[in-house]
Formats: C-alpha cells, sequence, structure tokens
C-alpha cells in the first residue's frame, strides 16, 4: 500500500505491542527491548485512555493542559484494526493482532459463526448469546499475557477497570493474570492506581478509562461533552502524578483515536454488498468479509466498485502480507476475511440490522488513518 493518507502499523518498533513490554523492561524482567525505552523504576503503571487519539490530543490542548506538558515517547500506532478490543489485547498481550488473534471487533471465531470480541458473544441481527463457555476466552486468546508472565516474574499485578468487566470473556482474553479491583468512578480509578503503585516492593498497575471513547461516539470526537470529559481525564491524570511515589512512573496512552462519520454504507440493505458474503465481521471503519465458497473475487470487484475511493478493499492475503496484522500465525489466517475493508476519510459501512445502535453514532475508529492509529505515549515525570 503507497496511499500517502495510510498509517501502517508499526509493530515490533512503535506500537501498543511494545508499550508492557517496556515496562516490565524498566521493573528488571527480561522482556525484548525496542524503541520504547523507560528508565528503571521500582513500580509502574499504565493508565488506558479509551479514544485518546494523537491528533484529538493536539488539537484540544487547551482543554488537557497536564496531559499536553508531558513528554510524548511517540505517538504509536494502534494497530489493525484500530478498535478497543483488539488494542486492548495487543497491549496485554504485547502481541499484534496476528499472533494474539482478536482481529477485530467481531470476526469468525469457528466455522458460520461470528464472536463479538467485546462483550464475547454471537454477533448477528438475533439477540446475542453469550459465549464464553463455548469459545472459551483462554482458548481463543492462549498466548501468555504480559500480566501472567509478570505476576510469574514475582511482580505484584494489578488490573483496575469497571466492575462490570470482572470476569468479561475480553478481561480473560487479555487482562489474566492481574489481581481485578473493579471501579465506579473516576474517584476510586485514581485511588485505586495510588494503592497498588504505593504498596511496597516491585509492581505493576493497569488502569483503564472507557468514558472519552464513549462521548466521542455519541457526540463525536472533538464535541463539548468530549472536551469537557477530556479535562476531566487531565485532571485525573494529575492528581495521580501528584501523589506517585519518586521511584515509580504513570504512562499514559489510548487505544485509538476517532474520526467523525459523514458518509455511510449500509451492508444489510445494500443488495451488492451482500451478494456472496457469508458473513460480515469487523465495525464501521474496519470489515473482514467472508465470502461463500468461490465468491471471494467477485465479493473483491463488487465492494471495490461499490466504495470506490471511499475505502481500502483489498483480498485478505494481501492485507496479511502488508502487514495490517503484523505476522499471522497459522491458525488465525482463518479468522481474517477474505476481503478485508478499512475505510477512508470520513466514511463507515454500517449495519443498520445487525449493529443498530453504534452504526447511528458519528463517532468512529477502526481503519488506518492517522486520526484513528496515531496515539500518545506520555510518561509522567515521577517527581512532579
Amino acid at each position: 500500500m503507497t496511499d500517502d493518507d495510510a498509517v501502517l502499523p508499526r509493530y515490533g518498533h512503535r506500537s501498543l505491542t511494545e508499550v508492557l513490554p517496556a515496562l516490565m523492561h524498566a521493573l528488571g524482567l527480561p522482556e525484548p527491548a525496542s524503541e520504547l525505552v523507560v528508565e528503571p523504576v521500582r513500580a509502574a503503571a499504565l493508565l488506558l485512555v479509551d479514544g485518546l487519539g494523537s491528533e484529538l490530543l493536539r488539537r484540544h490542548a487547551a482543554d488537557a493542559p497536564f496531559l499536553a506538558s508531558l513528554p510524548d515517547a511517540g505517538p504509536l500506532t494502534a494497530g489493525f484494526p484500530s478498535s478497543t478490543s483488539i488494542s486492548i489485547a495487543s497491549l496485554g498481550t504485547g502481541l499484534p493482532p496476528g499472533a494474539h488473534g482478536l482481529v477485530g471487533i467481531s470476526f469468525r471465531a469457528s466455522d458460520g459463526e461470528l464472536l463479538d470480541s467485546l462483550k464475547w458473544t454471537s454477533h448477528g441481527a438475533g439477540k446475542p448469546v453469550d459465549r464464553r463457555d463455548a469459545l472459551p476466552p483462554e482458548e481463543v486468546q492462549a498466548s501468555p499475557t504480559a500480566f501472567e508472565r509478570a505476576a510469574a516474574a514475582g511482580i505484584d499485578v494489578t488490573v483496575i477497570s469497571q466492575r462490570v468487566f470482572r470476569g468479561s470473556g475480553l478481561t480473560r482474553a487479555a487482562l489474566r493474570g492481574g489481581r481485578f479491583r473493579g471501579t465506579h468512578a473516576l474517584g476510586d480509578l485514581a485511588a485505586k492506581m495510588l494503592t497498588a503503585m504505593t504498596s511496597p516492593g516491585r509492581a505493576l498497575c493497569y488502569g483503564y478509562h472507557a468514558d472519552l471513547d464513549a462521548l466521542g461516539h455519541v457526540y463525536g470526537p472533538g464535541s463539548l461533552a468530549w472536551r469537557m470529559e477530556l479535562a476531566q481525564v487531565d485532571r485525573l491524570a494529575q492528581r495521580i502524578v501528584e501523589n506517585l511515589p519518586s521511584d515509580t512512573v504513570l504512562a499514559i496512552t489510548g487505544d485509538h483515536g476517532m474520526v467523525h462519520v459523514e458518509r455511510t454504507y449500509d451492508a444489510d440493505t445494500d443488495d451488492d454488498l451482500q451478494r456472496g458474503v457469508l458473513l460480515l465481521g469487523g465495525d464501521a471503519r474496519a470489515r473482514h468479509v467472508y465470502a461463500r465458497p468461490g465468491a471471494a473475487d467477485d465479493v473483491l470487484d463488487t465492494w471495490r466498485a461499490v466504495l470506490g475511493d471511499d475505502a481500502w478493499v483489498v483480498p485478505g492475503e494481501q492485507a496479511v502480507a502488508d502487514g495490517w496484522f503484523g505476522p499471522v500465525a497459522p491458525a488465525m489466517r482463518s479468522r481474517i476475511g477474505d476481503v478485508v475493508v478499512a475505510a477512508r476519510g470520513t466514511a463507515a459501512v454500517i449495519r443498520s440490522q445487525a449493529e443498530p445502535q453504534i452504526s447511528k453514532l458519528p463517532g468512529q475508529h477502526g481503519s488506518l488513518s492517522s486520526a484513528e492509529q496515531m496515539v500518545p505515549l506520555l510518561l509522567a515525570p515521577t517527581r512532579y
């Protein structure tokens, strides 16, 4: 791919996959070295702000003066698709999507079935069904997580997120290995992170904040509501740093950026986009198209004709060869579509019947634009 506006993930160099290994290396663990270097510390914390893209933060720096003042070891690429469950799995395992296997918000995890990797349910127009028993997260994503590796090395590991995510499929797949602490709001997110960091001994702490992304979806990135939430995140980060012990570090990153969608194609009502398609996974800005036997070439030609310049539409083999997913393990290849679609500009491929709620929202992400791909890696000074 040579398009100037496409940002391909830099797995192994400057991507989300290198963040936790760099922090673990700073704790003295023998993780692989990378371009991300963190000075040695006793304890390290990672605050993941869902939806915090580099371009958005730079554009709205006045709403987040503390974050804007921090040294940025990035920007980093999120990976493809640039969406939450994929990025969290890349962060949590230190592996690219082609290795950890969460290759889309929804993807073919077994014959004839799409798995919603955010909710760990069946995906489609019918009522979602919990698939944690039929598709155990520890088997769908079987590689050891960074937290499991750290805990095995004697590091005290804490995973802090919303209470509803305790035991969720994504938590079990990508974040297992740490002691889970559920939160209610910003206050106890900060308090629990500080508690984990001020305990004696070596510690690794992960904290997750979801609301910036939620407001970006509902009102659009850069909207007044989004900016007010960014200001709250800024204050949260500042309060954590002000109370950190001097022998610790706080890293802050996002899982993706976001764009405001202005042009949509509805794959649930467009006859052309349905022709020859067996299953349609992914999300509005990044689609896996699984073709019926013998129909892959026709599906590729049709999707290219319909979407035109509004998307990169490539055979799955090309997406793999071009490194969209990083090195792809043989067992993961069937999870990637026969055709892979990455939206361009302000376009999106929605599903009004299978995904009725999110299809209506103005804020979307998942593709290869710099607005979606580039995320910061802010390293808070330990002496503030």
